[in-house]
């Protein structure tokens, strides 16, 4: 295929102006909804799934931790002993809580890019109102 044959194949999908392109797949096709119909269902929407499944954490991090640094994770420092996952802490506050307790402190080897930084008074700016 030349250029010129898959340049007309690409814009063949480009719809003209005020020209609407509206799919529906799944549920919403219209021969699902026909077949439906037929059916004699009464159900006249898509039944929702209110109860998500229950989260299980993915145990591959670990693996790919040892692999990259040579270092399992869930190897006890003190005694040697398999650690298990007792649960994620995900608010900041209580991570910041817990570091403080514990008196650790991070200091970064080198300062983050230029760009990040930027970004992030950008953030801090706009969450006080403020603006550059």
């Amino acid at each position: 295929m030349d250029y010129l044959e898959f340049i007309a194949r690409v814009t063949s999908h480009i719809p003209d102006k005020d020209q609407v392109m509206v799919r529906y797949y799944g549920l919403y096709s219209n021969a699902h909804r026909g077949k439906i119909r037929k059916a004699g269902s009464a159900l006249s929407h898509p039944p929702i799934i209110e109860e998500e499944p229950d989260y299980v954490p993915y145990k591959g991090w670990a693996e790919m931790i040892r692999r990259a640094y040579e270092v399992n994770p869930l190897c006890c420092p003190s005694c040697g002993g398999q650690m298990r996952i007792i649960s994620f802490i995900e608010e900041p506050k209580i991570i910041d809580r817990i570091i403080a307790h514990l008196k650790l402190t991070f200091e970064a080897e080198r300062p983050p890019p230029p760009h990040i930084v930027h970004q992030e008074l950008l953030m801090a700016a706009e969450e006080r109102g403020e603006y550059f």
